[in-house]
């Protein structure tokens, strides 16, 4: 398969950045398309609403279901995916987006911030899978796509964000024992990061060190999730990809199209030796 067209897929936290750039990847092949995010009214500083979005994925050539969702809300979530299921009369994709990162260290990180990010990154990715599971289980084609890094232990990774890398790596831990639970069932689950970071507003978050013009655009996600999403989930499940690393056996070669600001190096991504 070589197309979403007319496939069903539930984006969380899709309003803006990686998001919204693989759904509109996936509108330009004729998705249905559920935006289910908090942002249903314009922030101060960030861009975009789930309506903004859904308005541009239906000029990309896709169907939009905005639905501001909660990811801390068990009610809200079960609510967004029976109102996806019923709009377009089933579900084939759940891309878990959603996500928040405060990185500071053990003394420094409330536990507010410390409750947040486990709330949104590793309960949200859990409650989200769960209830749309019932549903990707009657897909031709299902799949589950946590955006998460590969599970590296080395300490650097935990000594000056520990609170933030646990909840990340709760996410790519639902890859690997999801993975394992459904694979005689026929649903992928995988896991997409960045090799490079990312030109979104979480750079807004690294303290300075990371500038844009030392970044890639999100459409590098996009075009990788997309070439996931159509690969058989039968066969395409318990890994760990890496966006340029799928791109590469896709045929790309030219990555410089992905640049914010070509020729200038790039910096990698978390998690990443």
């Amino acid at each position: 398969m070589q197309t979403l067209k007319n496939k069903t897929i539930f984006i969380t936290g899709g309003s803006r950045g990686i998001g919204k750039a693989i759904a509109l990847r996936a509108a330009r092949d004729g998705a249905n398309i559920i935006i289910a995010a908090k942002s249903d009214k314009p922030h101060a500083t960030l861009p975009g609403t789930i309506f903004t979005a859904a308005e541009e994925i239906e000029q990309a050539g896709g169907r939009a279901l905005p639905i501001r969702l909660d990811v801390r809300d068990d009610e809200a979530i079960e609510s967004a995916v029976k109102k996806a299921v019923d709009h377009f009369k089933g579900l084939d994709v759940l891309i878990n987006n959603a996500s928040a990162i405060t990185l500071k260290n053990t003394l420094d990180l409330s536990m507010s911030k410390f409750d947040l990010m486990h709330s949104v990154n590793v309960r949200g990715t859990y409650a989200c899978t769960r209830a749309c599971l019932p549903h990707l289980l009657k897909s031709e084609n299902p799949h589950i796509l946590n955006l998460s890094p590969p599970l590296n232990l080395d300490p650097v990774w935990f000594k000056d964000y520990l609170a933030y890398t646990i909840s990340k790596y709760g996410m790519s831990m639902c890859v690997l024992g999801m993975a394992a639970e459904f694979r005689t069932r026929g649903i992928a689950v995988n896991a997409l990061w960045p090799r490079t970071v990312i030109d979104t507003a979480a750079i807004n978050m690294l303290g300075g060190l990371v500038k844009a013009d030392n970044c890639r655009s999100p459409e590098i996600m996009a075009d990788a999730a997309h070439a996931i999403l159509c690969r058989d989930s039968k066969t395409t499940s318990g890994n760990f990809f890496l966006d340029e690393d799928v791109l590469r056996v896709e045929g790309v070669k030219d990555f410089d199209v992905y640049a914010v600001k070509a020729g200038l190096p790039l910096m990698k991504d978390l998690f990443l030796d």
